[in-house]
């Protein structure tokens, strides 16, 4: 069972509201991968630079304490105190990567760069030539202050936030260039489905009243035939013009709301749509019970007419469609093709139609979806394909 109960909230559609997000979704996600990609470039060519300054001081330091190692190498019976420096401290290793002496704070050692930093400090490796007291190299330490890395990251901030927002607007150009094309038909559509449902008005009129001024008694059977014939294809089209009218030029009215007995509204309904029921030698399955609703009766006429509507077009020859009345609970359900669960979501936007083969325009369920969520009424289906579907209205 699937619970689909989403308020309106604009008049754009959902499928155009969907391809925005995938394409703003996906767009952003570009952007920040772009923009992690350089602040990355960016902070590596800095920590780069960094070490380049670095080094010309810590070669220095280097030579000093060569220097000393050589004195002390050469005067070792004179003296045996390892040389230091209040600028630097070292360390001594010999070919083998053995530690001979080491006065430093981080003893993490890299003999495959000359320089490069390890976490609070810069470490500079001076390979020697001469093995002053066995060293072949020698370690310079120096504490790394860390605040050329508050001034990058306030660079790749600033730069990366001003990027990203001119990203954006340049994203959001694109997107109404990316759904002009959809607009664009959705309101050529929008204005077919008008202008057809204003010149359907007079002919569909006419047809309907002069079926029901027609005396069917003095008629041969072959005449009954084709006039029943004609009054299924009145109805089925008057229930389309019904939802045109209403999509077009109704829905914002204000509301009549009223209190409606649902037991007499179904049967009439059930009554109305009996001949389409016969044609496609369909039973009903009526179980209403009394209970009553406050609502708009125009528009809860439009949810029930279509939900049986949806129900007889889509059904089997010979299958149920199935009427069921509970207090707070309306039950709608057919013996029909049914649908994928998957495409359960998509079955309330508007002109979306799952089967090619019956008419329609694909907008009486987003009809419906609109009204049961102005009046905050839960909406579930339950659908599988061959095996028919079931609506429920809750309230």
């Amino acid at each position: 069972m699937l619970v689909l109960k989403n308020k309106v909230t604009s008049s754009v559609l959902k499928s155009e509201k969907k391809s925005l997000l995938r394409f703003l979704s996906l767009y952003v996600a570009m952007i920040t991968f772009v923009i992690v990609l350089l602040s990355v470039f960016y902070y590596q060519s800095h920590e780069k630079l960094v070490l380049s300054n670095q080094r010309a001081s810590l070669a220095k330091y280097a030579y000093i304490q060569t220097k000393k190692l050589k004195t002390l190498h050469y005067f070792f019976d004179e003296e045996t105190t390892y040389p230091r420096d209040v600028r630097f401290k070292s360390a001594i290793y010999d070919i083998e990567f053995m530690k001979i002496f080491s006065i430093l704070d981080d003893q993490d050692i890299r003999f495959d760069k000359e320089t490069y930093f390890t976490k609070k400090y810069i470490h500079f490796v001076k390979t020697l030539d001469t093995y002053y007291l066995g060293t072949r190299y020698l370690i310079i330490e120096v504490e790394d202050d860390g605040v050329w890395r508050g001034d990058i990251w306030k660079h790749i901030l600033g730069y990366g936030l001003a990027a990203f927002f001119i990203f954006m607007l340049f994203g959001l150009f694109l997107a109404k260039l990316f759904v002009k094309p959809m607009r664009d038909s959705i309101v050529l559509l929008d204005r077919f489905i008008k202008d057809t449902t204003h010149e359907l008005n007079t002919p569909l009129s006419a047809i309907l009243a002069n079926i029901e001024m027609m005396d069917t008694e003095v008629m041969i059977d072959k005449n009954k035939k084709k006039l029943n014939r004609i009054n299924i294809a009145a109805k089925t089209v008057s229930t389309l013009y019904r939802d045109l009218t209403y999509l077009t030029l109704e829905q914002e009215r204000e509301n009549e709301d009223e209190t409606i007995e649902l037991k007499t509204l179904l049967q009439n309904r059930a009554e109305y749509f009996s001949i389409l029921i016969e044609s496609k030698q369909l039973k009903y399955n009526l179980d209403l019970e009394d209970t009553v609703i406050t609502i708009d009766k125009r528009k809860f006429v439009r949810v029930i007419d279509n939900l049986i509507s949806n129900a007889i077009k889509y059904n089997k020859r010979g299958g149920v469609v199935g009427i069921k009345l509970r207090q707070g609970v309306l039950s709608i359900w057919d013996t029909g093709i049914g649908i994928d669960k998957e495409k359960i979501p998509l079955m309330f936007d508007r002109y979306i139609r799952f089967n090619k083969s019956e008419g329609g325009f694909g907008v009486g369920l987003s009809i419906v979806k609109k009204i049961v969520d102005e009046y905050d009424i839960e909406i579930e289906v339950e659908s599988e394909e061959s095996g028919g579907t079931k609506v429920v209205l809750k309230w």
